[in-house]
């Protein structure tokens, strides 16, 4: 059994991510590693969870809409 990093449950088929930076978290379902590790839009606040906007200067928005909305400079 494991204990999920988001909401504590302890389950029997939890599920490993491991982060770009390297950081590896145990979590119970993807909704509660999206939950914990999804980027979040610099407009709207919503999580990214598709593809997302990124800027050069790693700014993430949910789509291209937001980032016009901040007059972001995407890459």
């Amino acid at each position: 059994m494991a204990i999920c990093a988001s909401c504590g449950n302890d389950y029997d088929r939890c599920i490993e991510v491991t982060s770009a930076r390297g950081e590896t978290r145990t979590y119970d379902c993807f909704q509660c590693a999206i939950a914990d590790m999804a980027p979040i839009c610099g407009s709207c606040g919503c999580k990214i969870i598709g593809h997302g906007r990124e800027t050069a200067k790693g700014e993430m928005y949910c789509c291209d809409h937001c980032a016009a909305k901040e007059n972001a400079k995407l890459e």
